[in-house]
């Protein structure tokens, strides 16, 4: 399993990479390999995600440390999978840096937050058909909030930022960070990339519906 999620995590980098949400060094991915003790495998800082190599991959602890002996450091944000993986039991966690995340997370934050969401600003999708590719909708009558984390260079402080949005926001399937971009997860790194899928599509839906005359973007 170990090796079969390395190379899994290395297509998923160039297969994201040539659409256009990960590119240069943007982007992490992780897998779950071990939950006692807690083991993830991580994409490696500073690498290009179209180039991903089972070498880039670094195995980490639940604190975020290497525990094998690849060079390079594991990714900078690795302590917000973490986070995730504990708080969503995820088995994979994928973090994108595309256009229309990176857009709408800025815009929709600066609008402040939703009158049914008090005090926390984010992006609402709702009444799409893709919406039923994300784990237990069943409906395009579904309301998916996406909430919308600051920005933090300290990421210990982010990573709890993080912890307490997900404890918020317990049916959310991702959420954003502002003028950064999208993390969703999955029980699989099927599943997580496919939400990936989902939720990209629907972010740029609802960006480009408001270029063209549509509604305003909700949030």
């Amino acid at each position: 399993m170990s090796q079969e999620a390395v190379v899994t995590l290395c297509e998923i980098g160039r297969r994201f990479y040539a659409r256009g949400w990960a590119l240069g060094t943007s982007g992490n991915f992780s897998a779950v390999l071990s939950r006692d003790p807690f083991e993830l495998a991580i994409t490696a800082s500073g690498v290009p995600k179209g180039t991903l190599q089972p070498a880039h991959i670094i195995h980490c602890n639940d604190q975020g440390h290497s525990i094998c002996d690849a060079p390079g450091t594991p990714s900078a944000e690795t302590l917000l999978h973490v986070v995730v993986a504990l708080k969503r039991h995820a088995a994979a966690v994928l973090h994108t840096h595309s256009v229309w995340s990176t857009m709408l997370s800025d815009a929709c934050a600066a609008r402040g937050s939703s009158p049914g969401v008090a005090g926390v600003a984010g992006v609402a999708l709702e009444g799409y058909e893709m919406l039923k590719g994300l784990a237990g909708v069943t409906t395009h009558e579904h309301r998916e909030w996406i909430p919308i984390v600051e920005n933090d260079q300290d990421i210990p402080r982010l990573a709890r930022r993080v912890a307490q949005t997900l404890t918020d926001h317990p049916h959310a399937h991702g959420f954003l960070i502002r003028r950064h971009g999208l993390y969703t997860w999955g029980d699989t790194l099927s599943d997580a990339e496919r939400h990936v899928e989902i939720l990209e599509f629907l972010l740029e839906t609802v960006g480009r519906t408001s270029t063209v005359g549509g509604t305003a973007w909700r949030y």
